[in-house]
């Protein structure tokens, strides 16, 4: 697609981020996504204050390990309160006439 980034290497998709955001895989694939898993170490391939968003639900030693959830990349639960809210700014701007 014109203008979207497409990334094959995790590092290279993470690097320079401010954000780092997850999606849920079904247990049968986490073993052919196991070089996709965001960690610490990953995450301090991100700038420098960079944030960590997984998209509920999310699997800690899953998608995202033990190490990020307790680390301060972690945005935590209370960021994901407001998810609804600002989804639905979005889509109204999306569906405005002009």
């Amino acid at each position: 697609m014109k203008g979207i980034d497409v990334y094959y290497d995790i590092k290279e998709a993470v690097k320079g981020k401010d954000i780092i955001c997850t999606d849920s895989l079904p247990a049968k694939l986490l073993n052919d996504f196991k070089e996709c898993r965001v960690t610490k170490e990953l995450m301090k391939l991100a700038n420098q204050e960079a944030l960590l968003n997984p998209c509920l639900p999310f699997y800690r030693g899953e998608e995202v390990s033990e190490d990020v959830m307790e680390s301060e990349y972690f945005v935590g639960y209370e960021f994901k309160k407001h998810l609804l809210t600002v989804q639905q700014a979005v889509m109204i701007w999306c569906m405005r006439d002009e």
